[in-house]
């Protein structure tokens, strides 16, 4: 709904338009028989207001017989922003809307102008068009350097307010009034006369009405050095020798201007000489060594630069075994190589401390220089100019640090052996309530004339170490799905499925959570103890987070090709001998020991997987104590119940303890953090093309240790564990 007011408004702008033939303007701007133009000008003005700010431009002809006439050229009005705004600032941005609007005329117009005059009633814009060396905020210095740019400060002059033809355009005006009003279709009054009898033209010095200018307060410390500063912001050495070049070859070109000398033309070309580089580092050299020796450098200037001097530095100086001299103001090594017939910066290396911006960046550039080689390789390069007090441990520091030899040379990371997942440490639990699945092979077959291949698929209990056994005919869903309700048939459904990231799990996951749901909701509804299982999948590429069925594929292969070499079969005939031989290979599995087997006749028999399985019944434990003359009791099910019993007993006693010590990864690492940058180990592709990605979010686990991340590369974002990541550069250096 528009309000009454808006409306009113309206209404009467439409009913003005209609009094639009009323208005009318002289197309030519010169008038006929006005005589020849000796002068033209060009005048803009421009206002502002709270509802908007406005600019008309006229011309102004002089003719040979002193006639003046003024043109109307061009009006314009905007709408004040809806961000409000001071009066001074709408006035600037009147003022910068003339200045556009003479760019424009100046490419439109045939007519020769001779003068431009820019009018203004506000004193505080006319005070900063004419003060060009103040700072101003972003606003203010945005519109003043497009009037800078378009105009001359002298171009500029005040107008009185009532003078001002542009009010009617900052204020709006029916058509009536602009039709009946001189001032703004003729001009003002006074530019029909001398430029002596113009307004008077008042620049104020000060200003009260002035907008906000920021003054910068730059608050210094006597500890930090300007010096230090610069050097600190620099990671390449040659680089820092260039910019000091620079500013020493400022600070003699300001000393031939103190002095009003020509500058030498070497000066004031645009590259650097080779001594120029060779003077920077020099100064650079003298500022290090006078800020860390400057007591050295004391004692031994009171006798002279001469290797040969008997005066050393105190004992308790970390140089005094360097036997130092100075050389053109430079600490260097004396030693015991004065007679070697070597270069002099061989013999008298530059001396310099550990703990120094400087020494890194040369430790770095002689690093670079070598080619990213070793420890001693690098200390060698250095030696041959400087000698850098501890040099091995900072060299070592910075290998450790490089990001190309951390590149090719830097090992996966890992981290502290985690815990015993808790669903592996539950007893009387019936077998292959928890399990972990995976495949392994292919075997090839022979069907006809035709070999195909067959895959295994081996379900291992994550309590008990129990394994099954079952044939795939192909890694696609619909057969992992397969194999899954043949086991799910024979040893009930489990609880948990534990796998790695494979396409196929994950497909069969999908699948089977529909057909479950499926099949909940239409056969076996009334059945409260039926119900889905969870399925786990662990990150990609993380194959050792499944490491009890890895390391059960492991021994299923042995054993197959031990039988498969035994009966000298290359290759299965048929899907029968395959599935015969996957079936002896699971119950040779299960009969393996898990705890040590006792050399003494009077120890119990070792527990194996088979002692569950072969008295395990797909059923829930009944309740109820049992004791050992259940063993010899009629009814079956309480002497499977105490075989149980026993069975989960001795796994307590004898086999949950050898889990408790950890064999590797004995001590955490640092975490990987966010902000890590690491190379994706990616074992089908040499090490120079692994991707590069950084770290985007980390997955710590209880005790807050980091096991897995997702990193985002160029390309994409991935999962990945520790163990498949190569930390090349911390978040923190």
């Amino acid at each position: 709904m528009i309000p009454v007011d808006r409306q009113r408004e309206w209404n009467n702008w439409l009913t003005d338009l209609a009094n639009l033939h009323n208005l009318s303007i002289q197309r030519c701007v010169k008038p006929q028989n006005f005589g020849k133009i000796v002068n033209t000008q060009i005048h803009h003005f421009s206002d502002a207001s709270q509802e908007g700010y406005g600019s008309v431009t006229y011309l102004r002809f002089q003719s040979d017989k002193n006639e003046i006439h003024i043109s109307f050229l061009l009006g314009r009005s905007c709408v004040a922003p809806i961000k409000p705004h001071t009066i001074v600032k709408l006035e600037l941005a009147a003022a910068t809307s003339i200045v556009r609007i003479h760019n424009m005329l100046s490419r439109e117009l045939s007519i020769p102008i001779n003068q431009v005059y820019f009018w203004s009633d506000s004193q505080t814009v006319l005070k900063y068009i004419h003060d060009v060396k103040a700072r101003h905020q972003v606003f203010v210095a945005n519109r003043l350097a497009v009037i800078h740019d378009g105009s001359n400060v002298n171009q500029w002059r005040f107008v009185p307010g009532k003078l001002n033809p542009a009010d009617l355009a900052s204020r709006g005006s029916c058509v009536e009034n602009i039709a009946n009003n001189s001032m703004w279709l003729c001009g003002p009054e006074f530019l029909k006369l001398s430029i002596n009898d113009w307004p008077e033209n008042i620049v104020p010095l000060n200003n009260d009405e002035d907008i906000q200018v920021p003054t910068n307060f730059v608050r210094t410390n006597d500890s930090v050095n300007a010096v230090n500063t610069l050097i600190d912001k620099y990671s390449d050495f040659y680089r820092l020798k260039r910019a000091i070049s620079w500013w020493l070859r400022l600070k003699q070109i300001l000393k031939y201007k103190a002095q009003k000398c020509l500058i030498p033309d070497s000066l004031c070309t645009k590259s650097l000489s080779v001594e120029e580089i060779n003077s920077a580092e020099v100064e650079i050299i003298k500022f290090v060594q006078n800020q860390v020796y400057s007591d050295e450098i004391k004692c031994l200037s009171e006798y002279g630069e001469n290797p040969n001097n008997v005066k050393n530095v105190k004992n308790k100086s970390e140089i005094s075994s360097l036997d130092p001299f100075l050389k053109d103001g430079i600490l260097r090594v004396g030693g015991r190589l004065r007679n070697a017939n070597v270069p002099f910066n061989f013999k008298h290396q530059i001396i310099l401390p550990k703990s120094c911006h400087v020494s890194n960046l040369i430790a770095k550039y002689c690093h670079v220089n070598v080619a990213h080689m070793g420890r001693n390789h690098t200390i060698s390069n250095i030696r041959k100019k400087y000698w850098i007090v501890k040099c091995g441990v900072l060299v070592k520091s910075i290998l450790s640090k490089c990001v190309i030899c951390r590149k090719y040379q830097s090992r996966v990371s890992e981290q502290k052996m985690s815990d015993i997942p808790y669903f592996r440490l539950k007893p009387d639990l019936p077998a292959f309530s928890i399990v972990g699945i995976d495949y392994f092979g292919p075997f090839e077959i022979k069907t006809g004339r035709s070999i195909r291949k067959r895959y295994g698929v081996v379900f291992t209990c994550m309590i008990s170490c129990a394994t099954h056994i079952e044939v795939s005919n192909s890694l696609d869903t619909s057969s992992c799905v397969n194999a899954l309700r043949r086991f799910i048939a024979r040893r009930g459904t489990p609880s948990d499925i534990y796998s790695d990231n494979g396409t196929n799990l994950i497909g069969a996951q999908k699948e089977l959570k529909q057909s479950l749901y499926d099949l909940n909701q239409t056969q076996i509804e009334n059945f409260s103890t039926q119900g889905g299982f969870k399925w786990h999948f662990n990150p990609p590429t993380a194959s050792h987070f499944g490491g009890l069925w890895e390391r059960q594929i492991r021994t299923i292969r042995k054993i197959l090709y031990g039988i498969l070499c035994e009966q000298f079969l290359r290759t299965a005939q048929s899907d029968e001998e395959l599935i015969t031989f996957l079936c002896e290979v699971e119950a040779v599995i299960n009969s393996r020991p898990l705890t040590c087997v006792s050399s003494d006749s009077n120890d119990l028999e070792v527990i194996t997987p088979n002692s569950l399985l072969m008295c395990h019944q797909n059923v829930l434990f009944p309740p109820g104590l049992f004791n050992e003359r259940d063993v010899y009791s009629k009814r079956r099910w309480r002497q499977i119940q105490y075989l149980t019993d026993l069975f989960w007993k001795r796994w307590t006693d004898e086999y949950l303890h050898s889990l408790q010590r950890r064999e590797k990864w004995l001590n955490p690492s640092r975490n990987i953090k966010v902000g890590d940058i690491a190379l994706i180990v990616d074992s089908s592709a040499p090490r120079g093309s692994w991707p590069m990605g950084i770290v985007e979010e980390v997955y710590p686990d209880k005790h807050g240790l980091v096991r897995s991340v997702k990193l985002r590369t160029k390309t994409s974002i991935l999962t990945r564990p520790i163990a498949k990541l190569c930390l090349i550069l911390e978040n923190d250096s």
